[in-house]
């Protein structure tokens, strides 16, 4: 009896388990067909794309409609290695197809120096150029390392392949721009989609060519006597209300202006404003530059997913850490010796710009542009070679504007190298030796001997503009380098009484610049370092100790004689 039960119960189970196995079949069965189902309703019906061709399609006229097709499609360019489906959407832009003129979306690609089909969307763009999805073809996604060049910043793509040449500060680009519609070009020609527009009483409307690119296409150095020639010959319309004359400095700045119009509008007074702050002190761009700071030559590729967004507010994206990173860059990145620059918004703007254009790309050599060969096989420097320029590119973020000297909290203070009692007493054999020796253990770089450096006739160029700012000649100097005679252990305690404070027990440097540099003691001669201390230096903390003040008295000049004997002590010399 016990065995018939035990053989019902196993068959009960049996039949309980095979019921559970064909459940489970119908219902994985079921689930699997709805996936297939919704998988094949999202493909057909549901893409992004398919959803903005239908309404392309819905736009057109009829008889294009009949033609459209809904259907993929690609740029595929084999010289670059690149396949983009971004068409499937941006229909317009696409080869062959007509679009909706004048739709951002929908219509074609607007006009530049390349033809977009050629190379694709990506080269210029970034995303990723064969999803079809729009957050994943933007590149917002998680892991995707080259997210879509915000749209604010557009041109910015345009540093993938180009190297903008000679280009000027921003006080210069600035100015010709200024002198340029001051002159009323506008009225007959267009820059970046400004002017060429109709004026009262007829003048205008575009009588001349589109200048936007003209810096890439080159224009005629004689426009200004083409254009006199012109005036001469009218009897009214804007060549008569509109064409005056110009002085040769402002022909000078308009031509610099003209050849600063790429066709990438905004893009480079970004770069000028670069050249402003003396970024290049400490970062190299292209080879060329510091080496205090991160080379930049790429730092426009940065993957976003590889940055610590820990103190960054707002969106985890590049463009954002990098103008948070220039807003203060220690809080962004730990241990930074970069300092607060104290940029308004508008520059914070530009330089994100600017630095998001550095994104080399490493495309074959043949599809290189004229000017990215310029630089990187012939040596053709990115920045203007004017003084000006050379000065606010490489020396400005420390030495100030104007040599003014700069403080930044928690470093030395940088000092005024156009302070009249410097220049008096600095010859301009001594601007350029310091300049291309620089200060060891300073952050002053020896800029003619580091990689990337400046070049004699640069050089040369920085230390006349130097001099034309402070305005202060060199009073020369009629006695030998060496003459002070002076006992250097009087000199020390000198020193130590009236000069560590600020210049260090050993000349190390604190309020006051390093003393003890190698640099400086050869190429400073007695008499700077002694009328340095009898006379000191206006407008800074050092006092001139030839004077009493209320708190000490005046040093007589053999006492002085012997703090710089005692000086040239650390030279190893007597």
């Amino acid at each position: 009896m016990a065995f018939k039960s035990f053989n019902s119960f196993e068959g009960h189970a049996r039949v309980t388990s095979m019921k559970a196995n064909k459940h489970l079949l119908l219902w994985s069965s079921l689930g699997t067909l709805a996936v297939l189902l919704w998988a094949a309703v999202h493909e057909n019906f549901l893409r992004d794309w398919r959803g903005i061709q239908r309404e392309i399609r819905a736009r057109l006229p009829s008889t294009q409609a009949e033609a459209f097709t809904i259907q993929l499609r690609q740029i595929v360019s084999r010289q670059v290695g690149a396949t983009d489906r971004c068409v499937s959407c941006h229909v317009g832009m696409a080869p062959g197809e007509n679009g909706i003129e004048g739709d951002r979306l929908y219509g074609r690609h607007p006009d530049v120096v390349h033809d977009p089909t050629t190379y694709g969307c990506t080269v210029c763009h970034s995303g990723q150029g064969r999803a079809t999805d729009t957050a994943d073809a933007h590149g917002g996604v998680p892991h995707w390392p080259e997210p879509m060049v915000p749209k604010e910043y557009l041109y910015a793509g345009c540093g993938g392949c180009h190297t903008h040449l000679s280009i000027p500060n921003i006080r210069q680009l600035e100015k010709g721009r200024a002198h340029f519609e001051q002159a009323d070009c506008l009225a007959c020609h267009k820059v970046d989609g400004r002017g060429g527009t109709v004026r009262p009483g007829g003048a205008g409307g575009q009588e001349g060519p589109d200048l936007s690119q003209t810096g890439a296409r080159g224009f005629k150095a004689n426009w200004y006597e083409h254009h006199l020639a012109q005036k001469k010959k009218a009897t009214s319309g804007p060549w008569i209300s509109a064409m005056g004359e110009l002085s040769q400095p402002e022909r000078s700045a308009i031509d610099e202006y003209l050849r600063s119009r790429v066709g990438a509008p905004g893009l480079l007074e970004a770069k000028a404003l670069f050249h402003t702050l003396g970024c290049r002190g400490c970062h190299k761009v292209g080879g060329v530059g510091g080496d205090d700071g991160p080379d930049l030559t790429a730092v426009g590729n940065k993957d976003p997913g590889q940055l610590s967004f820990v103190n960054v507010e707002g969106e985890r994206t590049l463009t954002n850490w990098i103008k948070h990173h220039f807003r203060s860059p220690a809080t962004i990145v730990h241990g930074s010796t970069m300092p607060e620059l104290g940029l308004t918004e508008r520059e914070l703007d530009q330089l994100t710009f600017y630095v998001l254009s550095l994104r080399r790309r490493t495309y074959p050599e043949a599809l290189w542009p004229k000017d990215r060969i310029r630089a990187e096989r012939f040596g053709t420097r990115e920045f203007a070679t004017d003084g000006a320029t050379l000065y606010g590119t490489f020396c400005a973020a420390c030495h100030g504007s104007k040599g003014e000297g700069m403080r930044y909290p928690g470093f030395a203070p940088f000092p005024a190298i156009t302070n009249p009692d410097f220049l008096r007493l600095a010859s301009d054999e001594f601007l350029r030796e310091q300049i291309k020796r620089g200060r060891p253990g300073r952050r002053m770089p020896a800029w003619a001997q580091q990689e990337g450096g400046l070049r004699d006739e640069e050089v040369a160029q920085v230390v006349a503009y130097i001099r034309d700012v402070g305005g202060v000649p060199f009073e020369g100097d009629p006695r030998p380098r060496r003459w002070v005679q002076g006992d250097p252990a009087d000199g020390q305690r000198s020193y130590l009484k009236s000069c560590a404070q600020c210049h260090g027990q050993k000349g190390e440097g604190r309020e006051g610049p390093a003393l003890n540099n190698p640099v400086l003691l050869n190429l400073a001669t007695d008499t700077y370092l002694f009328e340095t201390i009898k006379k000191g230096r206006r407008g800074t903390s050092m006092e001139p100790f030839g004077v009493s003040s209320a708190v000490r008295g005046a040093l007589p000049d053999p006492e002085i004689s012997s703090i710089v004997a005692f000086l040239r002590t650390w030279e190893g010399k007597k």
